[in-house]
């Protein structure tokens, strides 16, 4: 056991519930702590016959559900290391993951549409259960490797962090002993759990304060609100296009709430005056990172909040702004923000950087040193942390991120298409939407078969929204496109129509 007392393997948090309060809440039942022991127990028995052995990657494409959850225990509980796939996510993304991590078990839901090779199916993993003997103890070490998040650089370029138990359990532990969270606590979560950071914040922090995860199966507000309303959520977390969502249905019955999160993306502060004037409540931003992974900083419990804030630091963090020659500035100065462990207090020294990337069957370890978030910002002296700007090119469409390079390798390879460059523009209700600069030989360019080109390979909220045709793109002395003068550029030629 480790000297902070709540990080300990997977396995012993699940057990230290009370066995007959329910632990998950899905669309097909509702699990015990004892009935998830009990099935998290045949997932790592059924995996186990599969040949999958401690170091193995288990990759994982299933839809919100008791399953996805099941799978994700019992892989922790034979050492192997866990990778969610998305399921909106095209074929040819859903492969290159896949490849990426190259699993020796991949669980496929009916919406995986990659290479069925090396799946297993849901009857199979079924019929696996059903017979599953128990697996070996395993002897677990909580800085082993153990789950890889997806995320991808400004080139668009998938890549697999990988983390430990230690730091898939310790944003859990923090938030239930700052948040002062115990057995009331009903999480509702509708991101996929695919998403690493997702799983985290459910299952996993529910267990350490003994309450219950509440996974939802829809992401539309209708949906949202009855979940919310049938199930009393207390706490629930949701991208700023669903709080804003919310905000206009003042018929929804919120009145089980105690926090509303609002993460992926940040939240105008115009669409939390508008839940908090529907709702009664201000919604708490968040700022996370997959490479920490989940929060880094929230707002406190209750309405306290500051115009244009990400939240606070968590207490097992320091996060500070550096300049561009790597020196630490003074709190309130504006720069690069960097995160590190927390050096003083109860939290202090816990916190550990991602083990590294997964690249050709190899962990490469991270530069040494505070962890660069690629985020522009600010952290004062009581720890409030604002984001300014994005020093990455990622756009964030509703919470999902878009990295332009991506989406213009893909529109390049159209033949109408000369030249093509990609960038946000403003959007109240999901912060930003996808917009495209086009320059073509043709004399008129067909945008919906450009849309259609980019279905083929891109996920569907990747494809541009907004399109626009111009003579020539901007571009600076060097040559390389005026990536700032784009959303103007848009702009002009939409008015202009």
């Amino acid at each position: 056991m480790d000297r902070f007392t709540g990080i300990r393997p997977i396995a012993h948090v699940l057990r230290g519930a009370r066995p007959d309060s329910p632990a998950l809440i899905a669309a097909s039942g509702t699990w015990t702590y004892a009935e998830l022991d009990e099935q998290a127990d045949r997932a790592a028995g059924a995996l186990w016959s599969l040949g999958v052995r401690p170091g193995d990657r288990v990759a994982a494409c299933l839809h919100n559900d008791l399953a996805i959850v099941a799978a994700f225990h019992g892989a922790q509980r034979i050492g192997a290391i866990w990778a969610g796939i998305g399921e909106a996510l095209a074929p040819a993304e859903q492969q290159r993951l896949h490849d990426l991590c190259a699993p020796a078990v991949l669980l496929a839901g009916h919406r995986w549409r990659a290479d069925p090779a090396s799946s297993v199916g849901s009857d199979r993993w079924a019929a696996l259960l059903a017979t599953a003997e128990p697996a070996p103890d395993v002897e677990h070490d909580i800085d082993a490797p153990a789950a890889i998040a997806f995320t991808s650089g400004t080139s668009g370029n998938p890549k697999a962090v990988v983390h430990s138990q230690r730091n898939m359990l310790l944003p859990g532990a923090a938030l239930v002993a700052t948040r002062g969270w115990d057995t009331a606590l009903r999480k509702g979560d509708s991101f996929p759990l695919t998403i690493l950071n997702l799983m985290i914040l459910s299952t996993l922090t529910t267990a350490q304060a003994g309450g219950t995860a509440v996974i939802m199966d829809r992401r539309d507000v209708d949906g949202v609100a009855e979940w919310i309303a049938e199930h009393r959520v207390t706490v629930w977390n949701g991208a700023p296009a669903q709080v804003y969502d919310l905000a206009r249905r003042p018929d929804a019955d919120l009145t089980s709430l105690r926090e509303v999160w609002s993460g992926g993306s940040d939240t105008p502060d115009a669409v939390r005056e508008a839940f908090a004037a529907t709702h009664g409540s201000v919604p708490r931003a968040t700022y996370g990172l997959t490479e920490a992974p989940t929060v880094v900083a929230i707002d406190p419990p209750g309405d306290e909040w500051s115009p244009g804030g990400s939240g606070r630091v968590l207490p097992q963090f320091d996060v500070a702004a550096y300049d561009d020659e790597g020196r630490r500035l003074p709190p309130g100065a504006l720069g690069e923000l960097r995160l590190a462990a927390a050096q003083e207090g109860p939290w202090a020294r816990l916190w550990r950087p991602a083990l590294g990337y997964w690249s050709d069957g190899a962990i490469v370890p991270p530069e040494p040193g505070p962890f660069a978030t690629g985020d522009i910002g600010t952290v004062d002296e009581q720890g409030r942390l604002s984001v300014l700007d994005r020093k990455k090119m990622v756009i964030i469409r509703g919470g999902a991120n878009v990295y332009p390079l991506e989406v213009e390798r893909v529109l390049a390879t159209h033949p109408d298409v000369t030249e093509v460059a990609v960038c946000p523009v403003p959007d109240d209700r999901l912060g930003q939407r996808v917009a495209a600069l086009v320059v073509s030989g043709r004399p008129t360019v067909d945008f919906d078969a450009l849309a259609q080109w980019c279905r083929r390979e891109l996920a569907s909220y990747k494809v541009p929204e907004i399109w626009a045709e111009v003579n020539a793109l901007p571009t600076n002395a060097m040559g390389k496109v005026e990536r700032a003068r784009l959303p103007d550029l848009v702009t002009e030629r939409e008015s202009g129509r």
